[in-house]
This record gives C-alpha cells, sequence and structure tokens, in this order.
C-alpha cells in the first residue's frame, strides 16, 4: 500500500464517519450523545488525508515513498463494513442469551399527573416495579414501547437494549408480559403495549436476575423507533 492508497482510504474512512454522523446509520454503533466525537473523528481523518496529500505532492524525498506490507490492504475491510453493510440493531437473539441489567437507580423522579395514559421507558418502569414496589404506576394506564423476545419455554418479554457506550457493551433490561397479549407474537416486533403494573415478578432463566410483568391491556405493532437502544439507560 502505497502513501497515494494510504491517502484515499484516510479520506474514505473520514468521509464514511461523517456520513454515518450526520445519518441515523451511527445509532448503530454507538449511543446518541456520542454524535459530536464520530463526526471530530471523521473530520480529523479527512484533514489526516489532506495533509498526507500536500506533503507528498510537495516532494516528499523518494526513499519515503515505500510500500507498507500488503496485510495493510486488510485495513479496507472495516471500510466497506461501514459502506455496504448497515447492521440492525441487537434484537431478541441477543436478549434471548443475555440476562437482564437492571440496576436500582439512584432515586425516581416524580411522574406527572392526570388520567392520560403513562408513557415509560422499559428500564424506567422495570426500574420502579422492581425497585420501588410500582407506588407510582398504581392505578396508572401505561404504555411502553419495545421489542419482543421469547425465552426457552415461549414466555415472552418486552425488551430495551441499553448502552453504556456502544453496541459492543449492549445489555437488555427485561419486563415479562401477562394478561391479554397476542396470541402470536414474533421475536423482534416492535409492540407498544398499553398495560397496568402488577406486583408479579419472576426471574431471568440467564442469569436469575429480577424481571417485572406488565398485565398487558392491548397491544398494536409499531415501526422501529428512530433510536432502537434506549436512550434513557443511564437515567
Amino acid at each position: 500500500m502505497n502513501r497515494l492508497a494510504q491517502t484515499a482510504l484516510l479520506f474514505l474512512l473520514g468521509a464514511t464517519l461523517l456520513h454515518a454522523g450526520t445519518t441515523d446509520l451511527y445509532l448503530r454503533y454507538v449511543k446518541e450523545g456520542l454524535r459530536p466525537l464520530v463526526l471530530l473523528a471523521g473530520a480529523v481523518l479527512i484533514a489526516t488525508a489532506a495533509a498526507t496529500l500536500w506533503y507528498d505532492r510537495r516532494g516528499a524525498p523518494a526513499h519515503d515513498h515505500h510500500r507498507e506490507p500488503r496485510v495493510s490492504w486488510l485495513l479496507t475491510l472495516p471500510v466497506l463494513a461501514l459502506i455496504l453493510v448497515a447492521p440492525p440493531a441487537l434484537g431478541s437473539y441477543s436478549a434471548a442469551h443475555t440476562g437482564t441489567a437492571l440496576t436500582k437507580p439512584f432515586g425516581f423522579p416524580a411522574l406527572p399527573a392526570g388520567d392520560a395514559p403513562l408513557r415509560l421507558a422499559v428500564a424506567d418502569y422495570a426500574g420502579r416495579a422492581i425497585y420501588d414496589d410500582g407506588r407510582a404506576l398504581r392505578d396508572r394506564e401505561l404504555k411502553i414501547t419495545g421489542f419482543v423476545t421469547l425465552d426457552r419455554t415461549g414466555a415472552p418479554y418486552l425488551v430495551r437494549m441499553g448502552l453504556n457506550c456502544c453496541a459492543a457493551d449492549a445489555q437488555p433490561v427485561k419486563i415479562a408480559l401477562t394478561g391479554d397479549t397476542p396470541p402470536v407474537l414474533r421475536p423482534d416486533t416492535w409492540l407498544e403495549i398499553t398495560g397496568t403494573y402488577t406486583p408479579r415478578r419472576t426471574k431471568d432463566p440467564v442469569n436469575n436476575g429480577p424481571i417485572p410483568y406488565l398485565d398487558v391491556t392491548t397491544a398494536r405493532p409499531v415501526p422501529t423507533p428512530h433510536d432502537p437502544y434506549d436512550e434513557t439507560w443511564n437515567s
């Protein structure tokens, strides 16, 4: 790989990062708050490519134009992967093989009052149901969105994957479903569940972590959300 090829690769990788950062593609790899760093990395790589090309055009000494080992071309693989393959967000397979990562929050902010259905994140409902005994959830109609996964017995869960940083560290939080659940539930189907709190609980068959139930009133399919990972993970 000569200097010109290195420059082209740097530029292509930088442009790919800028493309990912200016679209929703980056959400498949890192959490939403890291968009500025993705854009910065893309800009730095393009600037480096431009500086390398400028240096080369100025007429670097001939001995600087050596060829790198052929294995260097393997660096093109992650670039091609970013360009050609947009991986789906982690879904039911990962959730079914990973134990729930529910942790006790530092506190529970007050919920909006009123008779309208209360929209909650999966992790928020699970945390309040397990660690606050559902005190603020009782007698409230709830709406929660997540995707479906099934355990080995076919029991359904509503799941949202959360990120600490990137998709490599994604972990699920699960809610078990009871009540008026659809007769057929397909893994990876995104549902908006309307239901009510129930004190019933179970343990995750993978890691024995606590999983609360939700008493389902209605369930309707919805499109995959803009950010498939739970943005309230660290709240």
